[in-house]
């Protein structure tokens, strides 16, 4: 199953784990001109390195399914509230996006054409299937191209905002994986940057844990294939744990 703005991998499944990752993809759709330089395409302002790759091997294990956002955060930030500026980046990490300089209408229509399909396709996976539990998958880089200074040593981060249910186990656990730097609320606070969760997870109830997987440890098949392996053992100790 797929839209412009999303995709569905796998089969999703009553008492399941459903992958989530907003930031999924780098595409532009070709009638959209944001005026950048096409290599900020590869980079962490337009997509989240990894996620997809991660994601699509995870809805090959029978009881997770993977809904993977289809255009790239410079074009719509599905991680943001509706309201919210950056919903429509005019800025990334210190890159300007002048093909963002919309007027009211052409927000709305940007919106309308990707944030609010990719939101109601989500909700209606989640309130179908009610999973026992949603994986807010992102990644993160090692260091901001605006403060290089600011080293980032985790090598995963646990984000959650008001239910620390899963986001507790998970940490437990990946607290006895050998050779693991492990942050909480690590490379920022999920109580700050939370948005698809808070929508479809804290306001229902849903249990959930955001992950933040560092982009260097995930950019080629090998590390992907890794970190699918160990998330794939994660889950179901998360689920297990919830029960």
């Amino acid at each position: 199953m797929s839209h412009e703005a999303w995709t569905l991998l796998g089969t999703p499944t009553a008492g399941g784990v459903l992958v989530v990752s907003d930031h999924a993809s780098a595409r532009v759709p070709e009638d959209i001109d944001l005026g950048i330089d096409p290599a900020l395409l590869t980079q962490h302002v337009a997509i989240d390195i990894g996620v997809a790759e991660i994601g699509a091997l995870l809805a090959q294990v029978p009881g997770v399914a993977a809904f993977l956002g289809g255009v790239s955060r410079l074009v719509c930030d599905f991680n943001r509230d509706a309201d919210a500026p950056a919903v429509v980046p005019l800025a990334s990490d210190g890159h300007p996006i002048p093909g963002n300089a919309l007027d009211e209408a052409g927000r709305a229509a940007r919106l309308a054409r990707f944030f609010d399909p990719y939101h109601a396709a989500l909700e209606q996976v989640l309130s179908a299937y009610d999973p026992a539990l949603i994986l807010s998958l992102h990644s993160f880089t090692p260091r901001l191209s605006s403060d290089p200074a600011q080293a980032r040593p985790w090598h995963v981060g646990v984000l959650y905002n008001q239910d620390e249910r899963a986001a507790r186990l998970a940490l437990d656990w990946l607290a006895q994986e050998p050779g693991l730097c492990v942050g909480d609320q690590q490379p920022y606070s999920g109580r700050l940057l939370n948005a698809t969760m808070n929508r479809h997870a804290e306001a229902h109830g849903r249990p959930y844990v955001g992950l933040e997987l560092r982009q260097d440890l995930i950019g080629d098949a090998e590390g992907q294939a890794a970190w699918a392996e160990r998330l794939g053992r994660l889950l179901p100790a998360v689920v297990a744990g919830l029960s």
